[in-house]
């Protein structure tokens, strides 16, 4: 089977790599190799950046109405070519080809999103602060910014990113997966095709090499990043002390509260479709369900039902519930998290290490095939418990009540996403005030907030004072100004030695 080079795009035009290092793209669903990436070294990084930087003079002096007419046209052509953005999807990372579809929509709404930049850019103004005096704020973009993006979510993590930075006056260098790198060039087409001047958005290929070279770059202004917390952290760290403005979105483990009163049914397609959907390799899967009471004499049989009869195929069968993992690597990965489930005593009660690949469909015997796993009697002291699996495994916790639900969520170092369901309306408001999270959902197993909210955690799942997108990334990628004016014919004589007051 023939593969293809897939390299950067620079300055408006597709660029081959120079590095020599290239690393294998594979179909999680075969295994099969279908391309070769190049990996940028600190050279190239330098060229995409110095194009964003020779771009970004032109692109700031034009007109916010200007640039959403572009974003507008963006927009149509995304519309256009959404299904082909989720077989790339598919074909690269193996989420099944209607949740690639959801993936490339909650993108396209953030584009939505940054076509208003003419009112989100909007100052204040105070005519008479003081005698003969007027003041107003501006917001003015950054420079050159990049972002340094995951696996999970080629098409929508960056699209959190770079719509807004580009809208609001910036020039961008997206540094994506290698293990999904399609999407990237496919979009930096489209951007091309709605007239978006070159070198205003650029897409180097790359690993941690191409990565140190943006966070140490001296015209790289602000760096964006979602990924795992020690990367987080480490991002979040360097890109500072290099003087960059960070935003560093990290790691997760989050739990769904199901209450006594709770709609049974309901929840259990909640945690069915929230542990399991994108084979639990999303941000904000849930991965601890806390039953509280005797819930979970109730919700048990339905789980362990659910989970066994889940539809693992190959991600281009329509009827596919949960495709395969990404990479061999990460799969032997998250199995290792089962077999130490197994080894601290949680009750094992759907395993799913015996899934054969050969049900998946034609052609995937050599796939990264893992069933959906579910575990009860977790405590808290478990490996599985306390780390992030990003995998497809669902533990269970039982608590006695409400106050230590949230107790151990807000104990826990990771705080991404949350979820309650119940039916008592005191026992949801406390929930939302009391719980240290940065998003919930109340009868909602996946609050991901929509493209005008921001999406963002708290503790050591975000590194950073905004969140991103909505009008957080307006901030973030832009600088306040304030600007006070008087003229001459309203100063008085003489020199003045005192702080100026109102009067």
């Amino acid at each position: 089977m023939s593969t293809v080079d897939i390299a950067h795009y620079i300055a408006g035009q597709a660029v081959a790599g120079t590095s020599g290092r290239t690393q294998a793209v594979t179909n999680p669903a075969t295994g099969a190799v279908t391309g070769q990436v190049h990996l940028a070294n600190a050279a190239e990084v330098a060229k995409a950046v110095a194009a964003a930087h020779a771009a970004f003079p032109a692109w700031a002096d034009t007109s916010p109405l200007r640039r959403a007419r572009i974003m507008f046209k963006f927009l149509e052509l995304l519309n256009q070519h959404k299904d082909t953005l989720a077989h790339m999807i598919t074909a690269e990372h193996g989420k099944v080809f209607t949740d690639a579809q959801g993936e490339v929509t909650r993108g396209i709404e953030i584009v939505e999103f940054a076509t208003g930049i003419p009112q989100l850019l909007k100052g204040d103004y105070t005519e008479q602060v003081s005698t003969g005096i007027d003041n107003w704020t501006m917001r003015q973009p950054l420079g050159v910014v990049a972002g340094i993006t995951p696996f999970n979510f080629p098409v929508m993590v960056p699209m959190w990113m770079f719509p807004v930075a580009i809208a609001t006056g910036n020039t961008f260098v997206l540094k994506p997966s290698p293990l999904d790198p399609s999407p990237s060039l496919f979009i930096a087409d489209l951007f091309k095709q709605a007239g978006l001047p070159d070198g205003v958005f650029n897409v180097v290929q790359g690993d941690k090499e191409a990565v140190d070279a943006l966070l140490v770059h001296p015209d790289v202004k602000a760096i964006s990043f979602v990924g795992s917390t020690p990367i987080a952290n480490y991002i979040y760290e360097t890109g500072a002390h290099h003087g960059k403005r960070v935003q560093a979105l990290g790691g997760a483990k989050n739990h769904m509260v199901v209450m006594p009163d709770a709609d049974i049914d309901q929840a259990v397609d909640a945690l069915i479709g929230a542990a399991y959907g994108s084979a639990g390799e999303r941000c904000m899967a849930i991965s601890v369900a806390v039953l509280v009471g005797d819930v979970g004499e109730k919700i048990m049989p339905k789980l362990i039902e659910r989970t066994k009869a889940l539809k693992v195929l190959d991600g281009e069968n329509l009827a596919a519930e949960m495709g395969p993992i990404v990479t061999e690597a990460a799969r032997s990965r998250i199995k290792g998290y089962i077999d130490a489930g197994v080894a601290e005593g949680a009750k094992l009660l759907v395993d799913g290490r015996q899934f054969d690949g050969k049900a998946a469909g034609a052609g995937c015997d050599h796939g990264f095939w893992l069933g959906g796993t579910l575990f009860d009697q977790v405590t808290t002291d478990m490996k599985i418990y306390k780390e992030e699996i990003f995998g497809p495994v669902l533990s269970c916790v039982r608590v006695p009540d409400f106050a230590k639900a949230v107790q151990i969520i807000n104990d826990h170092e990771f705080g991404n996403g949350v979820s309650c369901f119940t039916r008592d309306g005191n026992v949801a408001r406390e929930f939302a005030r009391r719980i240290q999270v940065g998003m919930v959902g109340i009868n909602v197993p996946i609050p991901v907030p929509m493209a005008w909210h921001g999406f963002g955690g708290w503790k050591r799942s975000l590194f950073g004072d905004m969140h991103a997108y909505g009008e957080e990334g307006v901030r973030f990628y832009t600088k306040q100004k304030s600007v006070m004016q008087r003229w001459p014919e309203s100063i008085g004589k003489g020199a003045e030695f005192v702080m100026p007051t109102s009067k």
